[in-house]
Formats: C-alpha cells, sequence, structure tokens
C-alpha cells in the first residue's frame, strides 16, 4: 500500500533561494557556525526539530480561546488536563520551555558535588547540570556504540553501569538518574519499556529520583509499539501513559511532541518536591497556572498533545525519517542504524576519513551543507563534545564524527528531502575537498552554539 502522508499544507512560507557565493559569504560572516547565520540565508533548515514544527488548523483554532487572565485561566485548565491524560503526575508546573524546566527541578535535586546520571545528557541539560557545581555522567548501553547495528533500542540507559555507581563510593552523590526519551544525544534512539522498568525497579529500591527527559515520548512510544514485543497492540497514549508511570518525575520541552513554537512541563508526585519547584516557577518564570506561557500558546498545546499520540502522525513520521535516511545512504553516506524519528544523524567520520577529529569532521560536514545547498543542520561530535587545552587544541575527541539532520514536523515534504539528498551526493563525490576547520572564539560554556571557527588552508 502506497505511503499517504495524513496532512496537507493549509498555509506556507517562500523558502530563500540563495546562489553559491551568497553562503560563501553568510558563512563567512557568521565565523563558519551554523547557529549564527540568519534564517533568510537558509534554504532547507534542519538545524533543530525544537518549536520549529508546522501547528494545525486545529491548534490555530484553539488558539484563538485563548485566555490570558492572570491567575487560573481557563486555557490553564484545559491545557492541564489535555496533559494530565498523557502525563498521570499529581503535580503539572507549566514553564515556558524545557531549558527552564531543568533549572527548576535540578536545582531541587542537585547542588554542588551531586552526581546526575543519564543515557545521555544533551547540551543544554548538561549545563543546566554542571552550572549547579555537579556533575552529569553519561551512562548509554554499549550498543549504542556500534552505529550499524541494527539493535532496536540503543538509546537504553546501562542499569549494570548504575546499579555500579550506586554500589561505589560515589554512590551516596547521585541526585538524580535522568532517561532521555529518545535519547537525543545517542543518535534519537529509542528506550525500551523493559529497560525503564528494570531502571525504575533500582531507582526506587535505592531511594533515587528517577526523572524522564521527555521531550520526545511520543515518539519513543511509537518505537515501542513497532519494536518491543508485547507492545505491537498498545496505543501510542497507552505506551507513553505506561512509561510516565514508571519514574517519579519528569522534565519535557513541549518545542518537540507538544507540536508547538514553545512550552513544557515539570511533572512529579512528590508534593514537597513539586512546593519547592513551584516557589522557584512563581518567582522565575511566571504564576504556577501560566508559567510564562500565554493563554493562546497553552491551547495549542492542549490540542498537539491530542494531535501527537495518534498513529498517523507518528506513522508519517517515522516514514519522513526512514527516507531521509535512504537518500543519504542512496548519496553514499553512512547513518546511525536503525533510524530514528526526530532526526537522521550521519556518520561525518566515516565520509572524511581525511579529517582528524582534530580538524572537526563533523563540524565540517555541516558547513559544507550549507556551502553547497543552503542546508543548516548541527554538528555532534568533537566541536561539541570534546575536550580542549588551553590553546583550544582537541585533547579528547568525540566518540564519534556526527552531523544531526534534525526534522521539523510537518513541515518539509519529499523534494525537499530528495533535495538533501542530491547535495549529499555532491559531497560525497569528492569527500576529501572538504576542509577541517580550526577554533578562533571559544566561549567557556555551550561552545557549539556561540563559537567561531575558520576553515583550514
Amino acid at each position: 500500500m502506497p505511503h499517504l502522508r495524513p496532512y496537507v499544507s493549509a498555509v506556507v512560507r517562500r523558502i530563500p533561494i540563495t546562489t553559491r557565493e551568497q553562503r560563501v559569504e553568510a558563512l563567512d560572516l557568521a565565523g563558519h557556525n551554523p547557529f549564527n547565520l540568519p534564517a533568510d540565508q537558509v534554504s532547507i533548515d534542519l538545524l533543530s526539530d525544537s518549536g520549529t514544527g508546522a501547528v494545525s488548523v486545529d491548534q490555530q483554532a484553539w488558539a484563538q480561546r485563548g485566555d490570558e487572565r492572570y491567575a487560573g485561566a481557563e486555557s490553564y485548565y484545559r491545557y492541564r488536563d489535555a496533559l494530565r491524560e498523557v502525563v498521570p503526575y499529581r503535580h503539572l508546573l507549566p514553564v515556558h520551555q524545557g531549558r527552564a524546566a531543568e533549572r527548576v527541578l535540578f536545582t531541587a535535586l542537585l547542588g554542588e558535588g551531586r552526581i546526575s546520571l543519564s543515557n545521555t545528557h544533551f547540551d543544554t541539560t548538561r549545563a543546566n547540570v554542571e552550572r549547579l557545581g555537579a556533575e552529569a555522567r553519561d551512562l548509554p548501553n554499549q550498543e549504542l556504540f556500534d552505529l550499524d547495528s541494527d539493535h532496536p533500542f540503543k538509546g537504553d540507559i546501562d542499569v549494570a553501569a548504575v546499579r555500579e555507581v550506586l554500589d561505589g563510593p560515589d554512590g551516596h552523590r547521585v541526585g538524580q538518574i535522568l532517561v532521555t526519551i529518545t535519547n537525543n544525544g545517542g543518535g534519537g534512539q529509542p528506550v525500551s519499556m523493559a529497560n525503564l522498568k528494570e531502571i525504575s525497579a533500582l531507582a526506587r529500591e535505592r531511594g533515587v529520583p528517577l526523572i524522564l527527559d521527555a521531550a520526545r515520548f511520543a515518539e519513543n512510544a511509537w518505537l515501542v509499539i513497532r519494536r518491543e514485543a508485547g507492545y505491537e497492540d498498545r496505543t501510542p497514549l497507552q505506551v507513553s501513559r505506561e512509561a510516565f508511570e514508571l519514574a517519579d518525575g519528569a522534565v519535557a520541552s513541549l518545542k518537540k511532541d507538544g507540536l508547538s513554537p514553545e512550552g513544557a512541563f515539570i511533572g512529579l508526585n512528590d508534593t514537597e518536591l513539586a512546593d519547592r519547584c513551584e516557589v522557584d516557577v512563581i518567582a522565575t518564570e511566571g504564576f504556577r497556572t501560566y508559567g510564562g506561557l500565554t493563554g493562546s500558546t497553552m491551547e495549542q498545546l492542549a490540542q498537539g498533545l491530542r494531535e501527537v499520540v495518534t498513529p498517523e502522525y507518528l506513522a508519517d513520521r517515522e516514514h519522513e525519517a526512514a527516507y531521509l535516511a535512504e537518500r543519504a545512504h542512496h548519496a553514499g553516506v553512512s547513518t546511525i542504524r536503525p533510524s530514528g524519528l526526530h532526526g537522521v544523524y550521519l556518520n561525518a567520520g566515516r565520509l572524511l576519513p581525511h579529517l582528524s577529529p582534530a580538524q572537526f569532521p563533523g563540524h565540517a560536514l555541516a558547513c559544507a551543507l550549507y556551502r553547497e545547498g543552503g542546508i543548516r543542520c548541527a554538528e555532534l561530535g568533537s566541536l561539541y563534545l570534546g575536550t580542549l587545552d588551553e590553546n583550544d587544541q582537541l585533547t579528547t575527541p568525540a566518540p564519534f564524527e556526527l552531523v544531526r539532520l534534525a526534522l521539523p514536523r510537518r513541515v518539509y515534504d519529499h523534494s525537499h528531502l530528495e533535495y538533501v539528498g542530491e547535495v549529499l551526493a555532491e559531497i560525497a563525490k569528492n569527500p576529501e575537498s572538504v576542509p577541517g576547520y580550526r577554533i578562533t572564539e571559544n566561549p567557556p560554556i555551550l561552545r557549539h552554539f556561540r563559537c567561531r571557527t575558520e576553515p583550514l588552508s
């Protein structure tokens, strides 16, 4: 049966079409950092799937009902009730985005000398841990390190490694176990329900809070249905609820699976912990019934939460990612296997073997995609994860040199993804022509967001 997308475009936006000369100039002005490029110089924007999706006509219609009263607005209760359908916690606090949710909850759980254990902390998550003087320690499943394996749940946390930490001299310092679903820093790979059950049992046995970083809860649920025995007849809503029930709390950016340009939540069962978080939210985000969100946004979120758990939407999302991965493979570019949902991760290290990690091959490929085709994407390699010395020279490289092609939700059709494949194919014809890079400006934190680089001659 041919695949039929379950929606059509109702509103469109013009794509900037630029020349190679214009893109070379724009890249120079941006310090060869895609984050610094103005959006009106980007043709296909795969930098992030966060807040970049298209909202539906039903979301727009509900937004017109936005109640902007300061406390107890009708829009808050509609948002809370829609969220509670998916997230069965006693306490739900709205905040304006996921980073705010992390800051508030981590401040309550962590502090100087504490440890956060995770399958993988993503960039801003790690920053929110480390700014408190705590340590972000990644303990991913070892299957993650075989990029070519078709293991279905490479996003799992290594439960044995967590147990070892809890049993060791640092055990008393562990303030939380954070499981990211899906594992964004680990190639968008899903976490199995079996793994969640195992880590949940261990966390409760040891009295350590288990927190979900659940920005892509619906996508994780869909991949569980597609890949895990015993879940094939469940609905995305049922699997999502079960995942949340296994944890003590959650933070989630709803700029992903909330299908909204803004929004997030903190969910908790512990009343004392929720009270501490609520005070912080009121002091820094807004009153507890809006948390920095407009009534219109809360209405959009309520409808988005209904739409994101529909099988038709998630099946199309899976098909979109698989198609882009297929176009990359056809171009001769390896990707992390199997495909996830929110993006495709290119193996830049394999494509550009003439570049050492110190020359940042992931960053080099990301710059080449923009220079040759106006495609913006994000490096997840040694520029992001590597350790540098005081002279900005790489001392410890990342495990892999990757480039993430993040897929905005309901935005691009197959003609756009075909174009990405064609640009990749042109680069892959002569990969030795892609230059390495060096850092010219290196900020002390969140380097990849703010640094400037230049190509090596």
